[in-house]
């Protein structure tokens, strides 16, 4: 995993409706940026619906959510329709973001074991700087942990 105190890593990616977007273009806000296994599981959407639900507050207090995952531009519109999501998704199936956070990592699953994405959220500054990471977090407690911890 990445440490707070480092530059973030830049990226450019396409959302859910096929714009690119980079980390640059958020500079001077803070970002939540949640990396997530899949589309339409149930703890990724726990997790997605909690951070939609309490996006306007993000947004009140200068933050913007993005949501990663190694499904397509496809998956994530569906995503974001299926539940209404107000904010960005972006698909990154070369996981090139994925790999630059440090979160494709082995995982077990019944003693089974695999590479996949470990549910980390990276809470970066307005310099870009990563300012707090959290490992294995839990999908549904996720967006109340990211609203305490912008304060």
């Amino acid at each position: 995993m990445l440490e707070p105190g480092i530059k973030a890593p830049a990226f450019q990616l396409p959302d859910q409706n096929g714009e690119m977007h980079t980390l640059e273009e958020y500079r001077g806000k803070k970002v939540i940026l949640y990396f997530y296994p899949k589309d339409n599981t149930p703890g990724c959407t726990k997790q997605a619906c909690g951070f939609g639900e309490l996006y306007p507050q993000f947004m009140e207090k200068g933050a913007v959510v993005l949501g990663v995952s190694k499904d397509s531009v496809a998956s994530h519109k569906k995503f974001e329709e299926k539940y209404n999501l107000p904010f960005t998704l972006l698909a990154d199936p070369e996981l090139k973001a994925i790999k630059a956070y440090d979160v494709w990592q082995e995982k077990k699953n019944y003693g089974k074991v695999s590479m996949g994405v470990v549910r980390t959220t990276y809470l970066i500054d307005e310099q870009g700087m990563i300012a707090r990471v959290f490992k294995n977090v839990k999908a549904a407690q996720n967006p109340e942990q990211m609203m305490e911890s912008i304060g």
